[in-house]
C-alpha cells in the first residue's frame, strides 16, 4: 500500500500536560487515557471527540506529580484543552491537569517544557510555622513542597517553609533575611 502524500497526511499538535495528585496516588497511562476519552466524549460529543482524536502518547507519574503528552489534530487544540480541563479524577484519585505548552513535535515539547517538570529537588524536614510539629516534606523543582503530616498532606511553597541549613531553627542558623 502506498503512503499518502505529505499534503494529505493528518497534521498533529502535541499538548504537554502537567499532572498533579496526592503523593501516595498511583496513576498509569491506560486509566488516564480512558478518562481523557470520556471527558472529550462528554464535552464534545461523538463527532467532536472523533475530530479531536485525543491520544496519550507519553505518560509518567511518580510521587504525586508527572507529565503527559497528548496528541490532537491541528485545528482542534482549543477543544482538546477544554476536554482536558474536564478531567478531575483517574481511578478515584483526584488529579489536577495543567497544559504547559502546545508543540508541533513530541521531541520539542518534551525537551522544551519537560526538562525538569515533576522532579523533586530534595527530601527534608520542614517547619510550616513556629511551634508546629516538624514533618517530612519533598521540595519539588518548581518551588512547591509536599508535606506529609499526621493528618494527611499539606501543600506549601518554599517561602512557607524553613530551608534546611539556612533558616532551620534546629541547626541554630539565623535566617538569611536579616
Amino acid at each position: 500500500m502506498k503512503h499518502l502524500p505529505k499534503h494529505l497526511r493528518p497534521r498533529w499538535r502535541y499538548l504537554v500536560v502537567e499532572v498533579e495528585s496526592w503523593a501516595d496516588a498511583t496513576l498509569s497511562r491506560g486509566p488516564f487515557q480512558r478518562e481523557v476519552w470520556y471527558a472529550a466524549q462528554n464535552l464534545l460529543g461523538d463527532p467532536g471527540s472523533a475530530d479531536a482524536d485525543l491520544t496519550v502518547v507519553r505518560f509518567r507519574f511518580a510521587d504525586g506529580s508527572g507529565a503527559a503528552v497528548v496528541r490532537v489534530r491541528r485545528g482542534e487544540v482549543e477543544r482538546a484543552r477544554a476536554a482536558l480541563a474536564c478531567v478531575d479524577e483517574v481511578d478515584g484519585e483526584p488529579i489536577g491537569l495543567r497544559v504547559r505548552a502546545v508543540s508541533g513535535t513530541i521531541r520539542a515539547g518534551e525537551e522544551s517544557y519537560l526538562g525538569g517538570a515533576g522532579g523533586f529537588g530534595d527530601e527534608s524536614t520542614v517547619v510550616l510555622a513556629p511551634g508546629d510539629v516538624r514533618a517530612t516534606g519533598r521540595r519539588r523543582d518548581d518551588g512547591a513542597v509536599d508535606v506529609v503530616t499526621g493528618d494527611g498532606y499539606v501543600g506549601a511553597t518554599d517561602t512557607d517553609t524553613s530551608v534546611p541549613g539556612r533558616s532551620d531553627p534546629a541547626n541554630g542558623a539565623d535566617s538569611d533575611d536579616n
